[in-house]
């Protein structure tokens, strides 16, 4: 190496010069001072007794630095994390995840991909992955003879990342099967925790992928009954309720506490021949019971979606929960701060001009409201929730114009429509969501009034009427009310009726708002009267002037007429003017009585 320093400067300094130099860039430096043609000082990078430690020193600085540059690629140390990494994907014992293809599902790492793949679907990242690591795979070796097959916990069966779906951000969890059979215990409880406590903080969804058999009974110690143990689950939940929706599906028995996420969940889908979930397990059950019944008998998606109201929707298989998933979603905003997200408007499937050929003139002549429905949403936009409990009310989201709307519709086809506490109880939990999801409501009502007689008594046909009725009056949303053909009794109260605050009420012409339908009103003001003409004809005349009287005093027009009801429409028209109303109340804003909340439901 060769430099050039300014004329003037001494022997000692150039040797000084020189002499670090040479330590420095390890190699002989020649020193020219000033002008001169030949070095003043030659100094060779052999480095002298009294600076050696110095120089080793920096020649072990530019050695590494050499290394650094001259090997590219991951370390040893990289390569190892990274094969540990790969073996928790893995999943657990192997003999488990064969068993999966027999029970017709995904390993939850193909779930996932199945997910969180495509042009607007990705797992972003995931938290905890080493859960659990010490407990399994000792420090030093990647292989499963260390601690046997049987004793692989890897993620400690429960997976929790953040991931996008459909365009949405979304927290997800996630349980593994193949892991003590999805069972929950201190570490994969901890991760579940913190992921809705981040729920809680940036305001997204949570999706919940459960496949648990509960909480691993010989691990129990430090996470049942903690503060922050598996309880809190529920109380995070129950933070989580109405803030951001929580959207469950189950891929298996969810026995016990696992049981308890899905009927927290806002939205709950199972799927057919896989799903199933319990208090208890067939086992238990038997013990405690003596009953004899197998796991879909106790608890499948028939019984679920039939006959608990537990199951908002039920899947064919894997794919298709996830296209449920993604059709509900899109009605949904991220937290109760936003709006639901609007679509491109389309045109209804079915033409308006035909809804009043669909709606019988005669009260009591059945018909399929979504017929009506059909005529008045936009085409492939209607999503119905609970189809099979309570079907005596239709509850269901769609699209009108483009904009989401929850729907309440009495269905004349069962039942004649009356509602029945199922029924009220499902369009209770209905309206009290969408409203928490600022979705705008319409009621579609066409009903005898709630039911009555003995049983729906045994059943709490008052405590679910109250309920829904209660969810009516308390919902701030914008609401619109069609009187598509009756309104009797206290159905046209819990139907949005002129009482319950909604923005407007409408009718068609063949609307009758009245205490009860003419039949009943007739036996009940002039049984006695009727019962006191001996001629058959004369009786029957009668009751037939009585019964054109009453329908007179109880018909639209009249109720029009006395501005019971805002506007009396074309049925033609009716989808029109309900894109008007919900546009133009859009921004509605609807105050309640300072208090800390109801105590109804």
């Amino acid at each position: 190496m060769q430099i050039r320093i300014a004329a003037g400067a001494t022997d000692d300094e150039t040797a000084a010069i020189a002499t670090a130099l040479a330590a420095y860039v390890g190699e002989t430096v020649e020193v020219f001072v000033g002008d001169e043609t030949n070095p003043t000082t030659v100094y060779d990078s052999e480095p002298s007794s009294e600076s050696s430690v110095e120089n080793e020193a920096n020649a072990s600085e530019k050695s590494v630095e050499r290394t650094s540059a001259d090997e590219l690629g991951p370390t040893e140390r990289e390569r190892k994390l990274k094969d540990e990494i790969a073996d928790i994907l893995d999943g657990g014992p192997q003999k488990y995840k064969d068993q999966l293809a027999d029970e017709g599902k995904l390993f939850v790492r193909d779930r996932l991909e199945l997910w969180f793949s495509g042009p607007d679907s990705e797992l972003c990242f995931e938290d905890g992955t080493f859960a659990a690591f010490d407990d399994w795979h000792p420090r030093g070796t990647a292989d499963d003879e260390s601690s046997g097959e049987g004793d692989r916990l890897p993620a400690d069966g429960l997976i929790t990342a953040a991931a996008t779906f459909e365009g949405r951000d979304v927290h997800v969890m996630a349980n593994d099967y193949t892991v003590k059979r999805g069972s929950m215990a201190a570490k994969g409880v901890e991760k579940f925790l913190r992921m809705q406590q981040r729920a809680l903080k940036t305001g997204k969804p949570v999706f919940y992928l459960m496949d648990s058999s509960g909480g691993r009974i010989d691990q129990q110690t430090g996470f049942f009954a903690n503060r922050e143990g598996i309880g809190k689950y529920y109380y995070n939940h129950s933070m989580l309720s109405g803030r951001v929706p929580q959207i469950c599906v189950l891929y298996g028995p969810c026995i016990a506490g696992a049981a308890y996420t899905p009927v927290f969940a806002d939205f709950t889908i199972m799927v057919e021949e896989m799903s199933a979930m319990a208090i208890a397990s067939p086992r238990m059950v038997q013990m405690v019971t003596g009953e004899d019944i197998d796991l879909q008998e106790l608890g499948g998606p028939t019984v679920h979606a039939r006959e608990s109201g537990s199951a908002d929707l039920v899947a064919t298989d894997e794919e298709h929960a996830r296209d449920l998933v993604a059709r509900l979603i899109a009605y949904l905003p991220d937290n109760a701060d936003e709006k639901p997200p609007t679509r491109e408007p389309k045109q209804p499937a079915k033409p308006p001009a035909e809804i009043d050929a669909v709606i019988p003139q005669e009260p009591n002549r059945g018909y399929d409201v979504t017929d009506v429905i059909d005529r008045l949403v936009d085409q492939g936009s209607l999503l119905e929730l609970r189809p099979d409990y309570g079907a005596e009310i239709v509850t269901a989201y769609a699209r009108i114009d483009g904009r989401p709307i929850g729907i309440v519709a009495n269905q004349p086809a069962h039942r004649a429509g009356a509602i029945f506490p199922d029924a009220a109880e499902k369009a209770a939990e209905f309206i009290w969501k969408s409203d928490a999801f600022n979705i705008p409501l319409l009621y579609l009502c066409d009903t005898p009034g709630f039911m009555a007689g003995a049983q729906v008594e045994k059943d709490g046909i008052l405590e679910q009427g109250k309920k829904m009725i209660y969810a009516t009056s308390s919902a701030t949303v914008p609401k619109q009310t069609v009187v598509l053909r009756k309104a009797y009794g206290a159905g046209i109260y819990a139907m949005g009726g002129p009482a319950y605050d909604p923005e407007s009420v409408i009718g068609l012409p063949s609307g009758e708002i009245a205490i009860m339908g003419p039949e009943a009103a007739i036996n009940a003001v002039y049984a006695r009267k009727l019962a006191d003409i001996d001629d058959p004809e004369e009786r029957e005349r009668m009751e037939r002037e009585l019964r054109e009287e009453y329908r007179e005093d109880i018909d639209i027009h009249r109720m029009a007429s006395e501005v019971v009801i805002d506007e009396l429409v074309p049925p033609s028209a009716l989808r029109e003017e309900l894109a008007a109303r919900f546009d133009f109340y859009a921004d509605v804003e609807k105050s309640r009585p300072a208090k800390k909340h109801g105590t109804i439901l």
